[in-house]
């Protein structure tokens, strides 16, 4: 691929999360969006200039350099085989695939067909949190000791939970595999691999299939312990784009990341958050040109997919955790 053209996209899923992608897209000089497929047409033609209600049709008439697969999970493996087949790369949307064996099989498909695929993993993109890595690794907490992400939004509640994506009801499996995936990666993003897991969940809303509520205990390789604690039947106050907030303590002091993105030393604000533009701290568009760079550099992506199974790896973990009321390693 040559860095002097744009390159050619197209996405598959044209629903309510792929407006941020095909948003962010947009704003970015090296990307041209030139086709789009969905199951409803409408929403197809409104995202690119050649639109198709299948992924088969448009990958067998335009001309591409990569493809976007933003549908539900349970589409990701037969479009993976389907991009692997015309020799594109592919940023697929987390969560990765249902099942463990089905994630195994995308990258798998990926290797053998020699394709690139990353998993698009948003979290560890939003500036507060790139912000918090620089300032860890810099030594200004000094050794870190324990750390916890605390995440709420209020959109679980009621007769008609999750009006943006109401597949979720029916889900089996929803907040550790929808929501506290993002904490898992970017705890494993800020302080290395992970040794064990051990989770507790339960369902609140009793109109919906999987679970609403879960605290996660998490150990490192590197001994350190962490916590994430997430539910969706509250807002955070104040309100704003971290859909929660975060605290990671050291040797030296504590470092907090606020619910409005700012990001504290102590009593010190370090870093004030002033991003407006896209989805949490423009986190979508920082992704795709990561996902972008790689492809015209040869550089590895943060979250390839074979890296991104052991965040995956870590999410079975918790369930078999929640099941066996014990903490399971993520070896």
């Amino acid at each position: 691929m040559q860095p002097t053209r744009r390159l050619r996209g197209g996405i598959i899923g044209c629903g309510y999360f792929a407006q941020f992608q095909i948003e962010a897209w947009r704003r970015m000089p090296e990307v041209k969006l030139v086709a789009a497929a969905d199951l409803d047409y409408d929403r197809a033609r409104k995202a690119a200039p050649e639109a198709f209600d299948s992924a088969e049709q448009m990958l067998d008439k335009v001309r591409l350099d990569f493809v976007d697969i933003a549908t539900r999970p349970e589409w990701h493996l037969p479009l993976v085989r389907l991009a692997a087949a015309h020799k594109l790369a592919v940023i697929c949307q987390k969560p990765m695939a249902p099942t463990w064996v089905e994630a195994v099989e995308m990258v798998e498909v990926a290797e053998r067909a020699g394709i690139r695929l990353m998993i698009h993993e948003n979290w560890r993109w939003q500036p507060w949190y790139r912000k918090a890595k620089e300032t860890i690794e810099r030594g200004d907490i000094g050794g870190p000791i324990h750390y916890w992400f605390r995440t709420r939004r209020r959109d679980g509640v009621g007769a008609q939970p999750f009006q943006h994506q109401p597949y979720f009801v029916e889900m089996p499996r929803l907040l550790v595999y929808e929501t506290l995936v993002h904490h898992i990666d970017t705890a494993r993003f800020l302080f290395g691999d992970l040794e064990t897991v051990y989770a507790q969940a339960r369902r609140l809303n009793p109109l919906i299939a999987g679970e609403d509520q879960a605290l996660i205990l998490l150990m490192h390789q590197s001994g350190l312990m962490g916590m994430i604690d997430g539910h969706r039947y509250l807002d955070t106050n104040p309100d704003g784009p971290v859909m929660g907030e975060a605290c990671f303590e050291g040797e030296e002091g504590a470092l907090w990341v606020e619910p409005t993105g700012d990001v504290r030393l102590g009593r010190h604000i370090l870093w004030t958050n002033s991003v407006v533009a896209g989805y949490r701290g423009d986190s979508v568009r920082a992704t795709q040109q990561h996902f972008i760079s790689c492809l015209l550099t040869g550089q590895p992506f943060e979250t390839g997919a074979r890296e991104y199974l052991k965040t995956a790896r870590a999410v079975e973990a918790a369930y078999e955790s929640i099941a066996h009321k014990r903490a399971v390693s993520t070896n």
